[in-house]
């Protein structure tokens, strides 16, 4: 079976990532910082494809240690790596003149430097597999600047840098590296907004989406996927 590794899997985008790999047959490692959602989820997802083989672990995607560690979970309980998907990450509002000291590490942190050091240690396992797919989950927000967009923005800006390089050295390995830039996305953090649910994408779209895009050809790869709210940007 293929296996796919997922970062904060517990709601939202990657909730429904998980949820689609699953119903296609996948074995799944993911990890979040709720130990107690983690084992929620893995007791129910047991029950509802008994056939998968779903490994989960609680850690802070910023300890770069805690990650090695999860990846050498995933390779002595798989074969391989077949997906990858970068999708923690953390939004704090604010504006490089004002934001709180400290934001723009712990934004880069959170959004940049976790993909980074994943993908660097799953890598090696592709590279003598000679293919695999790696997913990162952008942000319209790394396209064009906004106000309030602050040091979100500057490190989802970083992160599509990360991933286009990504996807030029590894080429010559038959791993395709895939940017998902989303606008708004329907989660928890909307409920309250006074938005209407109806006017935001929901996070089964980039699920099907991302799907889309991994089951083309070994020889097509798309490069950049950029979805919007059809009423436009909020």
């Amino acid at each position: 079976m293929p296996t796919a590794i997922i970062t904060g899997a517990t709601r939202g985008i990657g909730k429904a990532i998980a949820l689609r790999l699953l119903n296609e047959g996948f074995d799944l490692a993911v990890c979040a910082r709720d130990r107690a959602a983690l084992d929620t989820l893995k007791i129910q997802w047991t029950k509802d494809f008994s056939g998968s083989i779903i490994l989960t672990a609680a850690f802070d995607i910023t300890d770069t240690q805690a990650l090695r560690s999860f990846v050498n979970q995933v390779t002595d309980t798989f074969p391989g790596v077949d997906m990858l998907v970068n999708n923690a990450g953390m939004f704090m509002p604010g504006n490089i003149m004002d934001e709180p000291e400290g934001q723009l590490a712990q934004m880069l942190q959170v959004n940049l430097m976790s993909a980074y050091h994943l993908s660097r240690a799953v890598i090696p396992v592709m590279q003598r597999q000679q293919y695999g797919h790696i997913f990162n989950i952008c942000s319209i927000a790394g396209l064009k600047a906004y106000p309030g967009g602050g040091a979100y923005s500057i490190s989802k800006y970083a992160l599509l840098g990360m991933t286009e390089n990504l996807r030029y050295e590894l080429r010559p390995f038959h791993i395709k590296v895939t940017a998902i830039s989303p606008g708004a996305v329907w989660t928890d953090s909307w409920s309250n907004s006074g938005v209407e649910e109806s006017r935001i994408m929901k996070a089964e779209d980039v699920a099907d989406t991302l799907w889309a895009a991994f089951r083309l050809s070994p020889q097509a790869n798309v490069e950049h996927i950029i979805m919007r709210p059809q009423q436009g940007d909020l």
